[in-house]
Order: structure tokens, then C-alpha cells, then sequence
């Protein structure tokens, strides 16, 4: 009886093709679409419904002083023949030596040393060593810590050298150096030496005079570069963070300081607890900005809303981890206040 009826319906019925093609083509679209992982578009989704989103995970960080600093005097003539003037600021007695010409495979081999070597590059003997000579010119200079005056530094004119030749070089125009001069200071601070690549203008590339890259030797044999922080440039105290000279971001498991100055967002908890301009949280415009996103480096959510995106709000980078620019109560602590 029921193949009768369905042989029935089959002849008679129009709704019967509509019903068997409907349903095959429903059974059909959700395994292809079960067997590709597409999931539902965001916006046909409630607002209800919670996402899976995989959290954020936070680097430890630790604050450590850095007793050194570095800068280009800009504003004067600075060339290869000419020379250049380099502004130190140091915490400590300082040694600054500048090798004019120094080989870039010296310099690397010089930083494997002191990373893989038995001895740490805490001297300028060492370093100097750890060059094998590989430089054209090598000079000094003795600076206390105290010293905020410029250093000029020349290589000298019977040498001949008025390029490094083009791109790409063989030579560092110079690398600047800085050490602890006393030994005392460097069984109290955990960075021993400040090592700064500086380019110099020549006939063959005019690029004006600046700070290319910086390391920091830590005396346990680590090293970490120095790298900018972006921040909102209309936050109150925070207008130098956009200058990459001034503003740097501690790399893994460390954070690095200027001398006489704090890092970017390390300033005193009170004035960031102020209400102010430009210190909202992009994503929520509530919150204060507190997380540094890696590896972009964009300081631009609050400590709720960096467990909610795997990209950056700024420039749409994949955040693989993030670190805190300050330590905020915890929730229940201030429920209770």
C-alpha cells in the first residue's frame, strides 16, 4: 500500500519534486559545508552567542634599569670625512668606543661570542678582541656619569676612506660601544655594554646621520635589541614615544630604561589613572590603554579587550603575545575600594 501510494503521489503531485529537491539540496549543502569548516558569517551570528576565540598569551616581563644611552647629533655636519657627534647619557662611569668601518661579519661573530663564548663582552678590551681588528679606526672616550656633553669623533684623513662602497656593504660605518668603566658597577646592573650601529652619510649614500639598530649584553650572555613603541601621540605624556631614539620596547622576558627617563607607559600609575585625551582603549573607548601588542608592538587596548582579537585593532598583524605596561588592581580589589 505505501509503495502504491508513494508511486501515486510520484505521478499526480508536483510538490512531491519540490520536497525531494529541496531536501537533497539542504542534505547535500550542510555536508559541504561540514566537510570544508566553514562556519557561520559573523554577522548572520547573535550577539549572545559566545565566540571561541583563543586567548592572548602575556610574556613575562621584567623591569631592569639600563644604565646607558645613546644619540645622534642631527642638527650638525656629519659625514665620513667630516665626522659626527654622539650625545651619551650614562648612570655610571662610561667607555665609548667608536669603530669607523667595522666589518658586519665582525660585529656579528663579536655578538655570537658573547652569547655562546665563555667570557661576557663587559670591557672594551674584549669587545675589541672579539672583533679580531676588523675595523679601520678605533676611537675612545672616558665619560663619567655626569657627562652630558657630545663626543666628536673623526676617522682620520691619511686613511683615505670616503665611502663604504654601494649597497650592499661589507662595513658598518661605525659602531659605538658603551661599557661600565668600574667594576663594581657591573656586578649591580644586570646590562653590561650598549652596543649602537650608526649610519654615516657618504659620497655613495646620502642618508642622513642615524641610529640604524641597538643591542643590549646582558652579563648572564643575553641579548636584546632595542625597538620602538607606538602609541597615541595625543596622550598626555606620551608625545616622545613616537620618536624611535627615545621610545624602546624590552624584548622577551625583559624591559630595558633609559637613563633618567621611563619607558614609554611606565610612567607614574596616577598620571595614567587620570582621566585624560587620547588614553581610551581603541576597541572599547572606555578603558585606559595598558597592553603592548607583539610582535607589531602597537600599545592601543585595555587589559578587558586584548583577550578578544588574534589581530592587531592598528595594522591587522597576527598577535602572537602581549605584555602589560603597568601592573592594574585586580577587579575584586577595587569592587571592594
Amino acid at each position: 500500500m505505501a509503495a502504491v501510494f508513494l508511486i501515486t503521489l510520484y505521478e499526480y503531485s508536483p510538490l512531491f519534486y519540490i520536497t525531494v529537491i529541496s531536501l537533497c539540496f539542504v542534505v547535500t549543502a550542510a555536508m559541504v559545508l561540514g566537510w570544508f569548516g566553514f562556519d557561520v558569517p559573523v554577522i548572520l551570528r547573535s550577539s549572545d552567542e559566545t565566540e571561541s576565540v583563543v586567548p592572548v598569551p602575556e610574556k613575562r616581563m621584567v623591569q631592569v634599569t639600563n644604565p646607558f644611552a645613546l644619540e645622534v647629533e642631527s642638527s650638525g655636519v656629519a659625514s665620513v670625512t667630516e665626522g659626527v657627534s654622539l650625545l651619551p647619557c650614562c648612570l655610571e662611569p662610561c667607555v665609548l668606543s667608536c669603530y669607523w668601518g667595522c666589518g658586519v661579519h665582525a660585529l656579528q661573530g663579536a655578538l655570537q661570542t658573547h652569547q655562546h663564548g665563555p667570557s661576557k663582552l663587559a670591557t672594551p678590551h674584549l669587545f675589541q678582541e672579539a672583533l679580531h681588528f676588523q675595523y679601520h679606526h678605533c676611537q675612545s672616550f672616558h665619560i663619567s656619569g655626569e657627562d652630558r656633553e657630545e663626543h666628536y669623533t673623526k676617522m682620520p684623513a691619511d686613511l683615505g676612506i670616503t665611502d663604504f662602497g654601494l649597497l650592499p656593504r661589507e662595513r658598518y660605518p661605525i659602531v659605538a660601544v658603551l661599557t661600565l668603566a668600574e667594576s663594581e658597577a657591573r656586578d649591580t646592573y644586570n646590562i653590561v655594554a650598549s652596543v649602537t650601529v650608526v649610519h654615516v652619510p657618504d659620497d655613495k649614500y646620502s642618508l642622513s646621520a642615524r641610529i640604524l639598530f641597538q643591542y643590549l649584553l646582558t652579563a648572564q650572555g643575553n641579548m636584546y635589541e632595542l625597538k620602538p613603541l607606538f602609541m597615541s601621540a595625543e596622550s598626555k605624556g606620551l608625545s616622545e614615544a613616537t620618536d624611535p631614539d627615545r621610545s624602546t620596547e624590552a624584548p622577551p622576558e625583559t624591559q630595558k630604561r633609559e637613563p633618567g627617563k621611563e619607558m614609554p607607559g611606565m610612567e607614574d600609575e596616577e598620571d595614567w589613572s587620570e582621566e585624560g585625551k587620547g588614553k581610551d582603549c581603541v576597541v572599547c573607548q572606555n578603558a585606559p590603554v595598558n597592553r603592548v601588542l607583539l610582535p607589531c608592538r602597537h600599545a592601543c587596548v585595555c587589559d578587558g579587550c586584548v583577550h578578544r582579537f588574534q589581530h592587531c585593532p592598528i595594522c591587522r598583524a597576527f598577535v602572537l603575545e602581549s605584555f602589560a605596561l603597568f601592573q592594574q588592581p585586580h577587579m575584586e580589589e577595587v569592587e571592594e575600594e
